[in-house]
């Protein structure tokens, strides 16, 4: 099948005259009218007058956006070729390097009937390493200025950034890279690397990328390779590497020993911590005791890795997976107005979970799904709601405060082989009003909790402003600082 036209896409390469090939010089040379993206070029400024060409520049103040320039242009050569059999468009530098209107032409060229060509051209990679002394065998990154994202960037890596045309262009590459690496880590911005007299190179604090004056469509930010360990240390797979480190043979005796079932407890205990930076409102010491539970975690995952079950990327995977996979209403086509909406669709996907796995909900029992090693108030409090939701439960809320009454005068005279019991049966009579009240037991006690400890905290303060012990003091003495310290409140909230 012939094609309908033709399009030719050369590079102009990352120089000026003297550095493009014949071979593209004659192309240029020979072709009827060209077609250039940009008219910013040293190349172009020398053949003046020796080639006719039409620039898409105007296209550029047309639109908000980068994508929909690509999209006009890419569109607009595919119709001159249908129209004039053959195009020759020129960009800037190799054209399979960082140009996605050549991406957008290969992509829809054949379904349009247009056969794309794409010739050489030099890149503006390779003065660039010349020109900074890179070795790109180290590790680099190649990325678009225009679309870059935080998770892109690997400080580990030489990173350099194309496409910085302008400083609006370069004041959002800033923000992003401040995202990643301090404010003071140094960048160099290069214009026309290689280029006689127009070339400008500049290595400035990241903070001061954007204050520059010689962005255009030929200047680059080079990002060197973090070596500083307050940049590393940032980093998730550098996380990963101490981890590894630790439980090698070269790493820490004790680490080494350490299996599941002996780690298990402290991965509770690093979870209350957590809840109580929560309660206190301290988020600096959040952030320190997240980290430590974050560290069960990647213990748990290095362990498993060494048996061959499982690593922490397979952990997270599976969490990305299940947190698109259960809100549909933002990562697909359900809809989610309000809280509850939300949460019957996460219930639906929970069954429907079960259901691939052979878990029949019908054959389960309707409290199963609660994690055994709840503390017990907060179990009771769970296997009410369950219980609940098939209804069985109290119609009115005063038929749960005669019920605790009920409870309380038969633990009153309850022989004491029973008391255990009947102890039990109150507190869980209790679990129920709290969750009539709409209130959750844990909190509650955890409330009285820290209030009990900050009132005793004050008759503690008060013995040693009078020099005296508990061993001399009377119980109405207590008493009397418990009443101040609770009309003052002191540390309750």
């Amino acid at each position: 099948m012939n094609p309908k036209g033709t399009i030719t896409v050369v590079g102009l390469g990352a120089g000026d005259l003297d550095q493009l090939p014949y071979g593209l010089y004659r192309t240029l040379k020979e072709a009827g009218h060209l077609y250039v993206r940009t008219s910013e070029h040293p190349v172009l400024a020398q053949l003046a007058g020796e080639v006719a060409y039409t620039a898409f520049d105007d296209i550029y103040e047309r639109h908000g956006s980068f994508d929909r320039v690509y999209a006009e242009i890419a569109e607009t050569l595919l119709a001159k070729a249908v129209e004039e059999k053959e195009v020759v468009y020129a960009v800037p530098g190799h054209p399979l390097v960082a140009e996605r209107t050549v991406q957008l032409l290969l992509q829809e060229g054949p379904g349009r009937g247009v056969q794309i060509e794409v010739g050489g051209g030099q890149s503006f990679l390779d003065p660039l390493f010349a020109r900074l002394r890179i070795d790109p065998i180290e590790g680099f990154a190649l990325l678009d200025g225009t679309a870059l994202q935080a998770g892109q960037v690997h400080p580990g890596l030489h990173t350099i950034i194309a496409q910085v045309y302008d400083k609006l262009v370069a004041s959002e590459v800033k923000l992003t890279l401040m995202e990643v690496l301090p404010d003071e880590y140094p960048v160099t911005v290069a214009t026309a690397v290689g280029v006689k007299d127009m070339e400008r190179i500049d290595t400035v604090p990241l903070y001061e990328l954007d204050r520059l004056d010689h962005f255009g469509n030929l200047t680059l930010v080079y990002v060197p390779q973090a070596k500083d360990e307050a940049v590393l240390y940032r980093q998730f797979s550098f996380l990963k590497d101490i981890v590894a480190t630790l439980r090698s043979p070269e790493g820490c005796p004790w680490d080494r020993e350490q299996t599941h079932q002996s780690i298990r407890k402290n991965l509770i205990e690093e979870t209350y911590e957590v809840l109580e930076t929560i309660d206190d409102e301290d988020p600096d010491a959040m952030c320190e005791e997240l980290g430590d539970l974050l560290m069960q975690i990647m213990l748990h995952s290095q362990m498993a890795a060494e048996e061959g079950y499982f690593t922490v990327d397979d952990v997270v995977a599976g969490l990305n997976q299940k947190l698109i996979r259960r809100h549909p209403h933002v990562f697909g086509d359900k809809s989610a107005d309000d809280a509850g909406e939300a949460l019957a669709n996460w219930q639906e996907i929970k069954a429907q979970e079960k259901a691939a796995k052979g878990i029949a909900p019908d054959r389960q029992s309707k409290l199963a799904g609660i994690p055994r090693d709840l503390p017990a108030l907060m179990y009771a409090y769970k296997l009410q709601k369950k219980a609940a939701q098939v209804g069985f439960d109290w119609d009115d809320v005063a038929d749960v405060y005669k019920k605790i009454e009920e409870e309380y005068q038969e633990l009153r005279t309850a022989p004491e082989e029973e008391r255990a019991g009947e102890l039990g049966d109150l507190l869980f009579a209790v679990v129920n009003l709290a969750r009539f009240l709409g209130l959750d037991p844990e909190e509650a006690l955890a409330l009285t909790n820290r209030k009990f400890t900050s009132r005793f905290a004050y008759i503690e303060k008060k013995l040693q402003e009078a020099g005296r012990s508990f061993d001399d003091t009377s119980l109405e003495e207590m008493d009397k600082w418990w009443e101040e310290a609770k009309r003052m409140g002191r540390g309750e909230k």
